[in-house]
């Protein structure tokens, strides 16, 4: 059995996906771009700003689910290019304090809406 999540404190899907599903305690979450769901807008003004609005998102969906960054198991970061790892990754990594998740980071030839990261993740509750 699953169990489709949405939440308005993170954007609305732009297509035919749910922003996660739940399945045996696995949580399964679409990927994150930096949207300001209070506004519909783009928070792209730098990619350290644009990371955290990214995570800002991943949260909220987390939390709708009832579920916290401490249970995110694997993470996959998608950069518009590999020169902006630094920066991300040093957002990127004060979220998460200890027991890091498993991830890969790969530079893709485009995202959605123009924007530099995207962040998908798997949580686990057990």
């Amino acid at each position: 059995m699953k169990k489709v999540i949405n939440t308005t404190n993170a954007p609305a899907p732009i297509g035919p996906y749910n922003q996660a599903v739940i399945a045996n305690g696995f949580l399964f979450a679409s990927g994150q771009i930096a949207i300001n769901p209070e506004n519909g807008e783009l928070n792209i003004s730098s990619v350290k700003e644009e990371t955290h609005q990214v995570m800002r998102n991943v949260k909220a969906v987390l939390v709708e689910a009832g579920y916290q960054l401490t249970d995110v198991v694997k993470t996959t970061i998608f950069l518009s290019d590999m020169s902006l790892f630094a920066e991300v990754n040093e957002v990127y990594g004060s979220y998460f304090k200890s027991d890091f998740p498993a991830r890969e980071t790969v530079a893709v030839k485009g995202l959605p809406k123009g924007v530099n990261v995207e962040i998908s993740v798997t949580a686990y509750k057990g």
